[in-house]
């Protein structure tokens, strides 16, 4: 299973429009949380239709995981904490998001809510408890931020990331922790787009502007990871032990290739989503 993995994207919409051509290489699309910018001029409501409607189109070209971030948050529930109620309405195109455990191509998914208080916190507890239960044999977790103390959560004087998350990760030593949250972890010294707490990978892919966005590639079958960015391609082997820096791509696999050839959204003109 080949899975593309993005965060961030805060309502660019040219981002979107590539996350759309490159969508059909590839088994599985996990969107780790901030499709919604909550500093854009455009309203937040018309935000959320436009992208229900490129997350509609998505899920017809691939499977899709999305969890939520806190720009995606657009009201408060019963106990005053913050959600993304609208998060919840995109199951019905089959998307698998905040709360869900899913099955997919034998790995176990948690899909974990950005969290704003103890209720829901709470819940991604018990999600990730039931989800331990089934013992899977590989089991991926997204959740937008990423750990504390980690150089995937490095913003350049501090690091910007979740402590709990952390101590969930030791406790259950997932696989794979996917993330975002802090855009310029990869881009700065001392920070990365990837680590390993104990037998578990942590990825954030990190944000840059313009077209296509920063995005990581896992390969599952081949055991690798890839992250693509504006001028860098690098590659770690998932099997072996965490090293430092990870390794340029030399040998570029015909996906990676294809990638390079897809039409400047602007260019190609696509059917718009706003419409």
């Amino acid at each position: 299973m080949r899975c593309l993995v993005v965060a961030d994207l805060h309502y660019s919409l040219r981002q979107f429009d590539w996350l759309l051509s490159a969508a059909p290489q590839f088994d599985l699309v996990i969107f780790a949380g901030d499709a919604l910018n909550i500093a854009s001029a455009v309203d937040f409501r018309a935000q959320i239709v436009v992208v229900r409607k490129y997350l509609a189109r998505l899920a017809r070209l691939t499977r899709v995981i999305f969890c939520s971030g806190n720009h995606d948050l657009d009201e408060r529930d019963a106990a005053g904490e913050k959600i993304a109620r609208w998060v919840g309405g995109i199951r019905e195109f089959g998307i698998a998001c905040d709360g869900d455990n899913v099955e997919i191509g034998g790995t176990l998914f948690s899909v974990c809510p950005w969290w704003d208080g103890a209720q829901v916190k709470a819940r991604i507890d018990a999600q990730l408890r039931d989800a331990a239960a089934m013992q899977p044999k590989c089991w991926i977790w997204a959740h937008h931020a990423p750990p504390a103390n980690s150089p995937t959560s490095w913003g350049g004087r501090r690091f910007f990331g979740d402590t709990e998350l952390m101590q969930l990760i030791m406790r259950y030593q997932p696989q794979i922790v996917i993330s975002g949250h802090v855009h310029q972890s990869p881009f700065i010294p001392n920070g990365s787009w990837y680590d390993r707490l104990g037998y578990s990978w942590v990825f954030n892919a990190g944000l840059q502007p313009g077209w296509p966005p920063a995005h990581i590639v896992l390969d599952l079958d081949e055991g690798k990871a890839f992250w693509l960015a504006a001028g860098d391609e690098q590659v770690i082997d998932l099997a072996v032990p965490l090293s430092r820096p990870a390794a340029a791509v030399t040998a570029p696999p015909a996906w990676l290739t294809s990638l390079g050839r897809i039409p400047d959204p602007i260019l190609a003109r696509p059917a718009t989503m706003a419409g």
